[in-house]
């Protein structure tokens, strides 16, 4: 795996960081006018920040998936604990990058103006999703650590 494994651990760390960072960050800024001051200012800084960090993250997966072999054994009918638990990571991850693309084109177009209700339950829907989804990513990363 060689310096693959290294980056992709940077990054995920950079990745998961930031959306606990993010996280407690919206749950202690409770008057409208912190969440006004805060969030125009670091959002944008944050969002290409985790772009990045996304995009190191997906080059370094799919370079240790492919360096191992792995890549015709994901589209097979083989089945174990490792391929197994690879697939339902990399299904997660899929999701992921569905909902980050939600949340930041949402973002994107409300920088500097009011969400609409509907734009506020999909931004902060699609950001929980994210946060959570990451901690089963991570759950998965572990499985397949420790098996390997």
């Amino acid at each position: 795996m060689g310096w693959a494994i290294h980056l992709h651990l940077i990054a995920a760390i950079a990745w998961i960081g930031g959306a606990f960072f993010m996280f407690l960050l919206g749950v202690s800024l409770r008057k409208k006018e912190d969440q006004e001051a805060v969030y125009p200012r670091i959002g944008p800084i944050y969002g290409y920040f985790e772009t990045a960090a996304l995009i190191v993250l997906l080059i370094t997966g799919y370079t240790m998936i492919a360096n191992n072999g792995l890549l015709t054994i994901l589209f097979s009918n083989i089945t174990n604990e490792v391929i197994d638990s690879l697939r339902t990571k990399l299904y997660i991850v899929g999701v992921i990058i569905v909902l980050t693309v939600v949340h930041m084109t949402i973002s994107m177009m409300t920088l500097h103006k009011e969400k609409t209700p509907l734009q506020k339950f999909f931004s902060r829907g699609s950001s929980m999703g994210i946060f959570l989804l990451n901690l089963v990513v991570l759950h998965y990363a572990m499985v397949l650590r420790d098996i390997l």
